[in-house]
């Protein structure tokens, strides 16, 4: 099936250069100068409006046909992962330290081919709106597009934002009808104590005891607390205290990361944690202190763009190439802030499989699959096409 239109297949090798040019120069969230730079010179040569300096690096590109009245957004994220780089690739990072082993630099690449393709030939009427996002990875950029008025500036209808996923065949669309990514927040505990000698821990009040009790405790909110037909992680991800063997430290540091697919059930985890910490603490005979901060919120797709898009995608790939209704994902995603502020939906485009088995997200032998740059590209045009039909 010829689903990559003729004028755009013409040009993938063009895109496939400067995707590669992108992965070999990635920028960490907010420091994207380089890209945003070289995604608003293509933009403008294409005769799109364009804005820079949104959420410091964002770029939004606005093009209008007609005298329509809908507007679309469509995003794409920029940022790589302060993360080394392993690939051997001919166009590896030059940036140590610094790689795309998100694909952030295919999904720029992707509406970017989109862009060139409806600049020439694109049969619209309306407004579209390309949003290039800073900061994805951290520090909640979509928040901060917000925050500076993306919406305010550049109303939009609806909003859709795609993300490749490895272990999905290659070219494959995976939809969400309502929930797809879960919330995602940070909380430190610190347990404070009494310091000692370690043979006589009569004359300390042991915070490692009390923090190892708190750990203890955590694991049965979830089992206990949280309806079994919904799901939640509560992750003791570091638990830091004392140095020598023969001290008893005067205080313990927990770091957890809590997320749910649930906006009631997110709400309760803060409350219960926060609760059964002090109980725990106070029973041991000391006090905690709880830093709870809310990150990313739950994403929800809203159910009329997404039966939109799923059949824009099978009318395009057909239907043995597109999930109907994919798995919610633990993981989460700064796009949730946007539909939290308008309509739409986020999807999945698979990667593929990879020759050793599936090399996964923020892996540093990660590499996005080129081969999605055409079928991506193809994807924004039919949907944005028919979002704003002539």
């Amino acid at each position: 099936m010829n689903i990559i239109p003729d004028s755009l297949k013409h040009r993938l090798q063009e895109f496939v250069d400067i995707r590669r040019d992108l992965h070999a120069h990635p920028e960490l969230g907010l420091k994207e100068f380089r890209t945003s730079e070289l995604i608003a010179n293509k933009l403008s040569s294409w005769g799109y409006e364009v804005t820079r300096g949104i959420a410091r690096t964002g770029v939004v590109a606005q093009l209008r046909r007609g005298a329509g009245s809908k507007r679309l957004g469509l995003r794409a994220d920029m940022d790589a992962l302060p993360i080394l780089e392993t690939t051997g690739l001919a166009y590896a990072s030059r940036h140590d330290g610094v790689m795309h082993a998100c694909g952030h630099d295919g999904h720029s690449t992707m509406l970017l081919a989109a862009a060139q393709h409806l600049a020439e030939h694109g049969r619209f009427n309306g407004t579209l709106n390309l949003i290039f996002q800073p900061a994805e990875e951290h520090p909640q950029g979509a928040k901060m597009m917000v925050e500076d008025g993306l919406f305010v500036r550049f109303p939009c209808d609806a909003i859709y934002a795609m993300h490749n996923m490895p272990g999905i065949d290659q070219g494959k669309l995976v939809f969400f009808g309502g929930q797809v990514a879960a919330s995602s927040d940070d909380v430190t505990i610190i347990v404070r104590g009494v310091g000692g000698h370690a043979s006589r821990p009569q004359k300390s009040i042991d915070p490692i005891v009390a923090a190892s009790s708190i750990v203890m405790a955590l694991q049965t909110i979830v089992s206990r607390n949280v309806d079994p037909r919904k799901a939640a992680v509560i992750t003791v991800g570091a638990f830091n205290a004392g140095e020598a063997n023969n001290v008893i430290p005067s205080h313990a540091t927990l770091k957890l990361s809590v997320r749910a697919l649930d906006r009631e059930v997110r709400d309760m985890l803060e409350e219960r944690i926060c609760c059964l910490v002090k109980a725990q603490a106070e029973s041991f005979g000391l006090q905690a202190e709880v830093t709870y901060f809310r990150d990313c919120p739950v994403l929800i797709n809203t159910l009329p763009e997404t039966d939109f898009a799923r059949q824009v995608g099978i009318d395009l790939l057909g239907q043995g190439r597109v999930v109907l209704q994919g798995e919610p994902l633990m993981g989460s995603e700064d796009f949730a802030y946007l539909l939290d502020h308008c309509p739409g939906s986020y999807f999945l485009i698979g990667n593929g499989p990879g020759e050793e088995g599936s090399c996964l997200l923020h892996n540093p032998g990660y590499d996005f699959n080129d081969d999605n740059i055409g079928v991506g590209a193809a994807f924004w045009c039919s949907l944005a096409e028919r979002f704003l039909h002539a």
